[in-house]
């Protein structure tokens, strides 16, 4: 059994966005609580860095290793933590710090899921994803990436 399934969660968290050299963006369908379309995302594990979680999350739920094609945008977030997650952290944890990252790739490429978490993947353009995704966290991520592009 993972830490993550034995431990209550860490309030810090990783927000990876996988972006292709013409714009486009994965995107990774959420299989619970509900369907809902974001980047990849995930928590801390103890003793981790933001560093090291956003390339085992990226990993984990896709199958690429990032390499020198993962940075940190040097964006942070706060955000009230959705009350269908609080039972995974200590009581009385409502906040969370999502930490963004990028990973740049060529091209569109196939991806692995993880069946656990995912349904789904797809590359949209920027745009396009903005709109899909669920959270604002996410939106403002790829805003901030559209203005870098």
């Amino acid at each position: 059994m993972a830490e993550a399934d034995t431990l209550p969660r860490r309030p810090e968290s990783v927000l990876v966005v996988v972006y292709s050299s013409d714009g486009e963006v994965l995107l990774l369908q959420r299989r619970a609580p509900f369907a809902f379309w974001q980047s990849v995302t995930g928590s801390l594990e103890t003793g981790e860095s933001h560093g090291d979680a956003a390339a085992r999350e990226l990993f984990e739920e896709t199958g690429l290793a990032a390499g020198a094609s993962l940075e940190y945008s040097g964006n942070l977030r706060i955000f009230d933590i959705d009350p269908r997650w609080r039972h995974r952290y200590v009581a009385g944890i409502t906040q969370n710090t999502e930490y963004e990252w990028r990973c740049r790739v060529a091209a569109r490429i196939a991806v692995r899921l993880d069946a656990d978490e995912h349904v789904d993947a797809c590359w949209p353009p920027i745009e396009a994803a903005i709109k899909r995704v669920w959270s604002w966290t996410n939106r403002e991520a790829l805003e901030s990436l559209r203005a870098m592009l």
